[in-house]
């Protein structure tokens, strides 16, 4: 019977994940491509891009859900909730700029994240005005907008941006 040889950076890879990280790119700027873990290197880059796909979707969800309390909940219009709306159009705005090419996948993800805001929204809200819309009420440019609040205008959107 023969023994299988051990990749020392495949074992490195499950034994101390930073450090094959680090080695992995010694490895490429020292140009020693045999000694590269090109298997899981290509599994990690991988994950990379999932991983910033799964994060614009978490915030989008997270951004409609408190458009949908600001616009349907107005008596919980709070300090918290417009510091919410807006931290989470900034971070979105600064993943699109480091990653443009995650615009496309905005598109498609708005009706999942907007199932997943109206969940957010009713999880965090007693009782709403009046019945939230099947479908998503605003257009991207409206949720990306940061003058865009929906309802009527509250004083405490010219309170804090003053």
């Amino acid at each position: 019977m023969q023994v299988p040889e051990v990749n020392p950076a495949a074992s490195l890879y499950e034994t101390d994940f930073y450090a094959w990280t680090q080695e992995q790119v010694r490895f490429t700027r020292d140009r020693q491509w045999s000694q590269i873990d090109i298997h899981n290197l290509i599994d990690e880059v991988e994950s990379l891009g999932k991983q910033q796909r799964q994060e614009l979707r978490n915030r989008l969800s997270v951004l409609l859900g408190h458009l949908l309390k600001w616009e349907y909940h107005p008596w919980g219009r709070t300090r918290n909730l417009l510091a919410t709306i807006r931290l989470q159009r900034r971070d979105m705005l600064r993943l699109l700029q480091d990653s443009p090419s995650l615009e496309l996948v905005l598109a498609d993800a708005l009706s999942g994240a907007y199932e997943n805001g109206k969940d957010l929204a009713r999880s965090e809200t007693i009782l709403f005005q009046k019945p939230v819309p099947l479908k998503c009420p605003y257009s991207l440019s409206e949720v990306l907008d940061s003058r865009f609040y929906p309802g009527k205008k509250s004083a405490l959107i010219g309170e804090l941006e003053a």
